[in-house]
């Protein structure tokens, strides 16, 4: 049993650990989840291990990861939402979600988004989530948007190499 981060009605958030490298690779290491996050659409297997110590990393200095989720009724992976250090100075973070395509279509990324939205207003000190997506990818701008995140501006994102539309979602106005 894995230890539970956060929940929310059928997911559970957990830590990313070592032991994870056959989930990290079936999210990561998936042509469809990073079509949208790197410049030639895939990781290798090496980049996926970077990307899962990274993860670990941001945990153990900041207290926050893109945590794997999971099924409440089943445990099944389904991917990752959580934090990532942004601009801490003023103390905002960036919201990420990744999800595995068996996953797709089914509310898993906006009820974990809503999920890590609610942890970071009560559990933390931060004030604003930052949030950016490809600008093809329709289905994240739609769900920001819903998420109650206002359009930014479009800053350049180096693993794509392209303008990312970018989102600010003030916590002040959830609590």
């Amino acid at each position: 049993m894995r230890k539970k981060q956060l929940e929310t009605d059928r997911l559970f958030f957990s830590n990313w650990t070592e032991e994870d490298k056959d989930l990290a690779e079936k999210l990561w290491g998936d042509e469809k989840v990073t079509h949208f996050i790197t410049k030639d659409g895939q990781l290798s297997k090496r980049q996926v291990l970077q990307r899962l110590a990274l993860e670990i990393e941001s945990q153990k200095a900041f207290g926050f990861q893109y945590w794997p989720l999971f099924l409440k009724e089943t445990e099944e992976f389904v991917g990752c939402c959580g934090l990532h250090t942004y601009d801490l100075e003023n103390r905002i973070a960036e919201l990420g979600f990744h999800l595995v395509p068996s996953a797709w279509g089914k509310g898993f990324a906006e009820e974990a988004a809503k999920g890590v939205i609610n942890y970071a207003a009560t559990q933390t000190d931060l004030t604003a989530l930052f949030a950016g997506h490809h600008p093809e990818n329709q289905a994240s701008e739609k769900l920001l948007k819903k998420l109650g995140f206002q359009f930014q501006s479009k800053s350049y994102y180096e693993p794509t190499g392209l303008e990312h539309p970018s989102y600010l979602l003030k916590l002040t106005t959830i609590n």
